[in-house]
């Protein structure tokens, strides 16, 4: 057995049908010991070796209930940390490109994070008054974080329980790092928009006077996501004047008017759902990733449905995009020689506390 691991160089010039070979041998010699994870937002030629698909907590749960003593997470960095965080201390997440990160999570580092909490202890209470929420979209020194000062983590699915959870606690949320999903949420909870501020951790003080920071109930973090940010009402308007017949789907992720206009509002497994569960012949306008809506599109059709796609202009989660064939083939013929390259590492006080705050949405009632 091999002892030395084979360099990415080796596969950068061979044929996705080479690596696809070489992928399906080593997922044979392997067995049980190993599962490949694919998130919805992958491209399809890595998308069809997962041995589970979903969003990124159903990923991690699958991992956690599996038997595998290794763990492909074809998504993004968080999405494997999340993984290391609630899987077995026997179990090895590896991410087959380590540049494969998230830009909306990188918009909200600690550093900053901590230097806000102490700028709203300047104006509050902030542990007695304030109680952090971390987008699951976000790195797990955050979810540390929030588990240490007492928070949560939420999806875009549990959002509104999450936040209801909170606010029996405390009279504020701190929400980061996705301001739409954080202002969508809200609305549709009554709260009203000037109620909620944008924190821009750019400037002292989040840009916000001692006045909104007090009158506010929930403070959104300046932070988006690049693929939905991409979506706009006009096109919304525009599609509608050529089939006014057509329902509107999008994640929580685009902006407040992008969701205002929507027939439907959800995570990704509500928006595969609802499509899929719709009557047939009817025409779905969808505001989420592009690998998601074209692989929708085509299961779909047979029933006389029609999906597009919101934004006139490719909107692909282009870090996700960096996981090709190449990188799967690599890391799946090291495993098989019994070498671990690109494992996701997690210390042990950021798994404890991230646990923590992951626990008490998981422990939710929803």
């Amino acid at each position: 057995m091999s002892t030395s691991a084979r360099a990415i160089q080796d596969y950068s010039l061979l044929s996705d049908e080479e690596c696809d070979q070489r992928i399906l041998k080593a997922k044979e010699k392997l067995g049980d010991r190993c599962v490949i994870l694919g998130h919805h937002y992958q491209r399809n030629e890595v998308f069809k070796h997962a041995d589970y698909s979903g969003d990124s907590l159903k990923l991690s749960r699958h991992a956690a209930d599996s038997k595998a003593e290794y763990i492909v997470f074809c998504g993004v960095h968080f999405m494997a940390e999340v993984s290391v965080i609630l899987s077995r201390p026997d179990q090895v997440t590896i991410l087959p490109d380590m540049a494969a990160g998230c830009s909306m999570a990188d918009m909200a580092n600690l550093k900053n994070v901590e230097r806000s909490w102490k700028e709203l202890n300047s104006v509050l209470n902030a542990d007695e008054e304030v109680t952090p929420v971390t987008y699951i979209n976000s790195a797990a020194d955050l979810k540390a974080f929030c588990g240490r000062h007492e928070g949560i983590v939420c999806t875009s699915s549990n959002a509104q329980h999450v936040l209801n959870w909170c606010f029996e606690k405390r009279e504020k949320i701190l929400f980061f790092p996705d301001e739409h999903l954080g202002r969508n949420t809200g609305y549709r909870m009554g709260i009203p928009l000037d109620e909620m501020v944008v924190w821009n951790f750019n400037q002292p003080m989040g840009g916000l006077t001692k006045e909104q920071i007090n009158n506010a109930k929930l403070i959104l973090w300046k932070g988006f996501c690049s693929v939905h940010q991409m979506f706009e009402a006009s096109q919304i308007d525009d599609f509608k004047k050529r089939y006014p017949e057509t329902l509107v789907i999008a994640h929580p992720e685009a902006n407040f008017e992008v969701c205002e206009k929507a027939d439907y509002v959800g995570s990704t497994e509500m928006i595969l759902k609802t499509v899929k569960d719709a009557k047939p012949n009817t025409r779905w306008l969808v505001a989420t990733e592009l690998n998601l809506v074209n692989r929708l599109k085509e299961e779909v059709k047979g029933e006389g449905k029609e999906v597009h796609f919101m934004s006139p202009t490719v909107s692909m989660c282009s870090t996700m995009f960096r996981t090709d064939p190449q990188h799967l083939a690599w890391v799946m013929e090291n495993l098989a020689n019994g070498v671990v390259v690109n494992q996701i590492i997690v210390s042990k006080e950021d798994q404890l506390m991230a646990k923590k705050a992951l626990n008490n949405m998981l422990n939710l009632a929803i």
